[in-house]
């Protein structure tokens, strides 16, 4: 088994931590508001964030009469909550009897407060919940939100880097050996037949964008959104390799229990209805979405506006309905996929069935023939 990192803190503290599911924190490291065009954008540092950060971060608009619900998403304020920032401001919640509280933190913590039902939604990949799965917490997947896995490998367009097989003999830089970057290096080198030996495997914490800027390394592990948008600004082309073109692993979306599955169905269907229709409306309205994000994320406004446009209109690709599929479904045989690819290179032990990581049941569109 690899050795990971693991976090020195957690914004709920006293709670236990599972090893295997600190592998995952990194999903969402993406969605720190970038500060200015010409640096990295921010991401979650054991040295500069403090769990108070976080905390006040939480969101919690004003309602009566609802329902409180808790939602726990990756790590601070982002234009890359928007659609959720929408759900709330358009009432798309409210209407359904829900008064949606968005609460910032880590997803280990909100992956073991979710299986232990003290909260009942949480934002997370399929990998995560796999790896829930496998550790016997009984969490499930009852919504794609991201229809495409995040993360790439990017070089400068002049550094002869296109597939995954030209990154053999090169330096790759990733924040470290851990998170969303790392099962996407993975996937990525196992597409080009390549193992971590064939590469230079550099820890470089959070400056892809200017380790690649400066040919500290060849290419590096990094959100789509993040070190290529970055760059872009600075007048640099970039080539992005992809881990869904070699294999298409759920991403993040709307994960919950089996406790509220089974005793409060009715919630699972108004809270994955109510967060499509965000995701619609988003998609639909772009420019008042991004303004409404605005609001919750004022940082990323002023000097910092145009960078974080650029990185909302990037990852509204992200958000589209694949070919062949209907809002928010996940289909078994990417779920199979996934469970066999992360058993193959060893981050599970023990292989959970495929029928327990997901459900497209409370979809309001039916997908067909796909449970």
């Amino acid at each position: 088994m690899h050795p990971y990192h693991s976090l020195t803190r957690n914004i709920i503290r006293n709670r236990p931590r599972l090893i295997l599911i600190t592998l995952l924190m990194g999903l969402l490291v993406a969605c720190a508001p970038v500060a200015s065009p010409t640096a990295a954008p921010s991401a979650p540092s054991e040295a500069t964030e403090s769990t108070e950060t976080a905390e006040a971060a939480t969101t919690t608009p004003p309602t009566t009469d609802l329902q409180p619900v808790t939602l726990g998403v990756g790590f601070i304020p982002s234009v890359q909550f928007a659609t959720l920032y929408v759900a709330i401001e358009k009432g798309f919640y409210a209407d359904m009897g829900l008064d949606v509280s968005i609460d910032y933190g880590f997803e280990n913590d909100y992956l073991l407060l979710t299986a232990t039902d003290e909260i009942q939604f949480m934002v997370g990949s399929g990998d995560q919940v796999i790896l829930g799965r496998a550790q016997d917490l009984p969490v499930r997947y009852v919504m794609n939100w991201y229809s495409e896995y995040p993360v790439v490998i990017f070089a400068r367009a002049d550094a002869g880097i296109a597939t995954p097989a030209d990154l053999a003999g090169t330096r790759i830089g990733i924040p470290g050996p851990f998170g969303a970057s790392y099962v996407a290096f993975r996937a990525i080198l196992e597409a080009g037949d390549l193992t971590e030996n064939d590469v230079t495997l550099e820890s470089i914490g959070f400056t892809q964008a200017t380790a690649v800027q400066q040919d500290l390394v060849d290419a590096a592990v990094d959100y789509h959104v993040n070190g290529p948008i970055v760059l872009a600004a600075e007048g640099i082309d970039t080539v992005q390799i992809r881990m869904d073109d070699y294999l298409h692993m759920p991403s993040n979306g709307l994960v919950t229990n089996e406790v509220t599955i089974d005793k409060n169905p009715e919630l699972v269907a108004d809270m994955v209805q109510a967060t499509l229709q965000g995701v619609a409306y988003t998609l639909a309205n772009p420019d008042e979405a991004f303004q409404i994000a605005l609001q919750y994320v004022p940082e990323a406004g002023g000097d910092n506006e145009a960078i974080n446009r650029a990185i909302f209109d990037a990852v509204l690709a992200s958000w589209q309905t694949q070919p062949d599929y209907v809002p928010g479904e996940t289909k078994a045989a990417d779920w199979q996929a996934a469970t066999d690819f992360m058993a193959r290179i060893g981050l599970i032990e023990q292989t959970p069935a495929v029928e327990t990581l997901y459900t497209n049941a409370f979809l309001p569109t039916a997908p067909a023939g796909d449970e």
